[in-house]
């Protein structure tokens, strides 16, 4: 394969890779201005993902216990999803404070 060919092969993928990472970030922010009270809950629930398989990877925690909490938090995403779909893609105040309670619930499990 000559140079060109070569250089084509490698760098189209790459540049393909770059926008579609620029056109993701740039949605998540339009997300994060046009839902932050979702945003905010998700990114919650993403925290608490990852703090429980840290906790997994320095055993502070069982396997079981990983799986008891990722289920709890996914019946929060779930939930969250369902209060959203009912206006529009938004969840009042009411409804963030009611899933960050749910949160602050599972929270309290991690780091036992």
């Amino acid at each position: 394969m000559n140079n060109t060919k070569l250089t084509f092969v490698i760098v189209l993928p790459a540049l393909l890779i770059g926008t579609l990472t620029n056109n993701v970030m740039a949605a998540d922010g339009k997300w994060e201005k046009n839902h932050p009270r979702r945003d905010q809950v998700n990114d919650r629930l993403e925290n608490q993902n990852k703090r429980i398989n840290h906790e997994v990877k320095e055993g502070e925690m069982t396997k079981k216990e990983a799986r008891d909490l990722h289920k709890q938090d996914r019946q929060i995403r779930e939930e969250e999803k369902d209060m959203a779909s009912q206006d529009k893609g938004h969840i009042t105040k009411q409804e963030q404070k009611t899933l960050n309670q749910q949160e602050n619930a599972v929270s309290k499990e991690i780091g036992r």
